[in-house]
């Protein structure tokens, strides 16, 4: 662990450079792992080296070269990370995709970068492809990596990426170092990655970073968070999320940590607890899922189980208090649990891109996960603040990496509460194709738009989105998000959404969590068939109205949620009301169910809807059910369930 990041970094600036010197220095070292057909199989450095090195000269002959924008879209995989390392030892740019993006957005973003050539794994990515037509003109070439179901297209465009590879390989025999010719070539200061904004207002930007930037910054964060060859890494985050960038590309070109790739989205916890890795991050809807699922296991548990579960929770929730482990626990639940659930060898596990709920932390930590919670956007390479060691403080993320990050609070109010800016020297290089300025940069600080303070210590507590801190009708202030992950720690809650803005009290939107809750109705042998149907339930309704009390019992009475409304349906992406790294895009919920929230606020005691869902699949299915408006201050309105 010993390792100078920095100098490293310096020695090999770009993501090529970085990779022929650990191929170099150690072809036979393990720097990739893939499951497939059951088994784990390995690809060396030396391997990555020459899979990437087929991929650029094979790229080469299709005629990219400096400047071209190169697509890649689907599910992780060693194919995914050595296209785009191909593509910058040619001096192209990459522009990732989200594997669940739909037809419109990737049409969106190709033709916007102008991309010449795209890395799509498999058929159903190709379909997207091939369905666009014409509507990307740049588009010249699609390489598939999973050649199933490939046989029915008759597609000028379509090459296998072993095609490609073999075209790399006889453009090596006829011109003999080429590929280290132009990889010595590669400025690490040149634009490298066009990486998607969060788009939580409107289509996402392309953020322009340059590959030295990148590592750079790694270092930084590396010398705060050390990792090195003997870590493993689950590379489970989206690729095209900066911090899946940062982690299975940055970091693990500099410290040389073992990147392994699951076999199917399915097998995920599985294989991941085959694994065991040192190094997690996951963003906060994973752990608040991993910690429903626990207790939702719980449910079906026998009684002495939940005794044991109850007591060692107990027990190890008033030692994280104290500041110490309870031996009783670790004993009796959480060793085991940990085993479950892949975390034995946990050295470092982080949290980012949105808030994560205190009780959730408190969970994770008692359980003794090293969790920590990082703070950053993707114009400044994602992360740039972390709780350091075990100096863990629930409300707040951490401190910056080192002194070269400067973090201040612009503007605060009487509590010290205002908008976050932030620097450093790594930052992005700007929008791509947009000439007139860098929006939230403005000389060199980045315009967090984040609400926060810098506490007594000198970490930053982030409190919500500047623009998402509401008064009532009163003129007191609250925060949604906060609200919201409190709400969320209950095992049968998804997600919430928190209304109230200019109004007399507030109200929540609130979507079950649908494995969770169907599991407790049957073991209560309530009949449901639907989503729909099931949040409709009398008795589902008096379930989550307990679970809003709990969380009323623990706020001042201004922040307490007076109604709420189950939704028939959960908070999607494709809908445009989650951006693809989950956050909510609240002027669409506004939007999109005004009248729902007219009724709420109208003291109507339901909201009939009739409305049609669209599938990701193409399918639709028209839902008509009526939706109980519960007021606290009454009664649980007894209704229909859903048609």
């Amino acid at each position: 662990m010993g390792t100078d990041f920095a100098a490293r970094a310096a020695k090999a600036d770009t993501f090529p450079k970085l990779l022929a010197l650990n191929a170099r220095e150690h072809p036979h070292a393990v720097a990739l792992r893939e499951k497939d057909l059951g088994l784990w199989r390995p690809t060396t450095w030396s391997q990555y080296q020459d899979r990437v090195r087929a991929f650029a000269l094979g790229l080469r002959d299709l005629g990219i070269g400096e400047g071209d924008v190169v697509g890649l879209i689907g599910d992780n995989r060693p194919d995914w990370v050595a296209g785009e390392i191909a593509a910058h030892a040619l001096g192209a740019l990459t522009l990732g995709l989200y594997r669940d993006a739909l037809e419109d957005e990737v049409h969106y973003l190709l033709d916007y970068g102008e991309a010449r050539v795209v890395f799509a794994e498999d058929e159903e990515q190709v379909d997207k492809l091939i369905g666009l037509a014409d509507r990307v003109p740049s588009l010249r070439h699609i390489v598939y990596s999973d050649p199933r179901g490939m046989r029915k297209y008759d597609d000028r465009r379509l090459i296998s990426a072993e095609a490609l590879a073999r075209r790399g390989a006889a453009l090596e025999a006829a011109e003999p170092g080429l590929y280290e010719r132009l990889v010595e070539a590669t400025d690490g200061e040149a634009v490298a990655i066009l990486c998607t904004t969060s788009g939580t207002t409107a289509r996402p930007k392309l953020a322009m970073l340059s590959a030295g930037r990148v590592l750079r910054h790694c270092a930084s964060y590396l010398a705060a968070d050390p990792k090195g060859p003997e870590d493993d890494y689950v590379s489970v985050l989206p690729l095209p999320w900066i911090m899946e960038q940062i982690y299975a590309l940055g970091q693990a070109l500099l410290s040389r940590m073992t990147v392994n790739f699951v076999e199917e989205a399915d097998t995920l916890m599985h294989d991941f607890r085959e694994i065991a890795p040192t190094f997690v991050l996951f963003a906060p809807r994973v752990w608040e899922a991993i910690a429903a699922d626990v207790r939702a296991r719980m449910m079906d548990a026998s009684p002495l189980k939940r005794w044991l579960y109850e007591r060692g929770m107990a027990r190890g929730l008033r030692a994280l208090e104290a500041g110490r482990r309870s031996p009783v626990a670790e004993a009796v639940l959480f060793r085991a649990l940990r085993d479950r659930l892949g975390f034995t060898r946990l050295r470092s596990a982080a949290t980012g891109g949105a808030a994560l709920g205190p009780d959730t932390f408190r969970f994770f930590r008692a359980l003794g996960v090293p969790l920590r919670q990082l703070y950053g956007q993707t114009e400044a390479m994602g992360a740039y603040t972390l709780h350091r060691g075990d100096r863990v403080d629930f409300d707040t993320v951490g401190m910056p990496f080192d002194d070269s990050i400067t973090v201040r609070i612009v503007d605060p109010d009487r509590n010290g509460i205002g908008e976050i800016w932030a620097r450093h020297d790594n930052m992005f290089l700007g929008y791509y194709k947009a000439p007139e300025g860098t929006g939230d940069v403005v000389d060199g600080w980045m315009h967090t738009g984040d609400a926060g303070y810098l506490d007594a210590k000198g970490e930053l507590v982030v409190i919500d989105r500047v623009k998402d801190l509401a008064l009532n009708a009163r003129g007191e202030r609250f925060s949604p998000q906060y609200l919201e992950n409190k709400l969320k720690f209950s095992p049968y809650v998804a997600e919430a959404v928190i209304l109230g803005a200019g109004r007399d009290d507030l109200a929540a939107v609130i979507c079950i969590r649908f494995s969770v809750v169907a599991k407790w109705a049957e073991k209560n042998r309530i009949a449901f068939t639907t989503y729909s149907d099931l949040a409709a339930k009398p008795e589902v309704i008096a379930l989550l109205k307990a679970e809003v009390e709990r969380v009323n019992a623990s706020l001042p009475e201004t922040q307490r949620i007076a109604r709420f409304v189950l939704l028939y349906k959960e908070l999607d992406a494709d809908d445009g009301e989650l951006t693809r790294t989950r956050k909510v895009r609240r002027g669409v919920i506004n939007e999109k169910y005004a009248d729902l929230i007219a009724a709420i606020y109208a003291g109507q005691p339901s909201y009939r809807v009739d409305t049609v869902i669209r599938f990701q699949d193409g399918s639709t299915q028209r839902i008509r059910t009526t939706l109980p408006v519960t007021d606290l201050r009454r009664a649980v309105p007894v209704l229909a369930a859903a048609e």
